[in-house]
C-alpha cells in the first residue's frame, strides 16, 4: 500500500506541474484577460522617408531612362495599411523613343528603409489623381 501511494503522490504531482506551467496562455488564447499574456505593441512607424531625395537618386528606376523625364513631381508619404513601408506617387511628363512628347506617366512607388521596393504605373481611379504634388 506505500508504493500506490507514493506512485499515486508522484502522478498527482506532475500532472499538477504539468498544469502550473500552463497557468498563463498567449495573448490570443480564449480565457478571461488576467490568464493572458500582454500583447507586445506594435513597433512604432519608422520616421517618413525624404521621397525628393529618394526619386532624384534613382529617377532611372522609376522612369525608362530613354523617355527623358522632365517637370518630375512627388506626393507626400503615406504609411501603408501593414506599417512596414511608405508609398508616394510620382509624376513626370515624358517622351516617347521617338523624342515626342507624350505627356504625363505617374507611378506609385513603395518604400522600405530609404530603397523604393516596388513601382506601379497607376490608373484613373488610384489615389494618385488627389495627391499634391512638389517638384523635386
Amino acid at each position: 500500500m506505500g508504493w500506490r501511494r507514493l506512485i499515486r503522490t508522484g502522478l498527482v504531482g506532475c500532472a499538477a506541474l504539468a498544469l502550473c506551467a500552463c497557468g498563463f496562455a498567449d495573448s490570443y488564447a480564449p480565457l478571461p484577460a488576467f490568464m493572458r499574456t500582454k500583447r507586445a505593441d506594435p513597433p512604432p512607424p519608422a520616421a517618413p522617408p525624404d521621397v525628393k531625395q529618394i526619386v532624384h537618386d534613382n529617377l532611372g528606376s522609376i522612369f525608362v531612362s530613354t523617355s527623358d523625364p522632365s517637370d518630375v513631381r512627388v506626393s507626400p508619404p503615406l504609411l501603408e495599411a501593414g506599417g512596414a513601408a511608405w508609398t508616394a506617387c510620382v509624376r513626370a511628363e515624358v517622351n516617347s523613343a521617338t523624342g515626342k512628347p507624350i505627356g504625363t506617366e505617374t507611378f506609385q512607388i513603395t518604400i522600405d528603409k530609404g530603397q523604393i521596393i516596388d513601382r506601379k504605373r497607376v490608373g484613373d481611379d488610384d489615389n494618385c489623381t488627389s495627391e499634391s504634388y512638389q517638384p523635386v
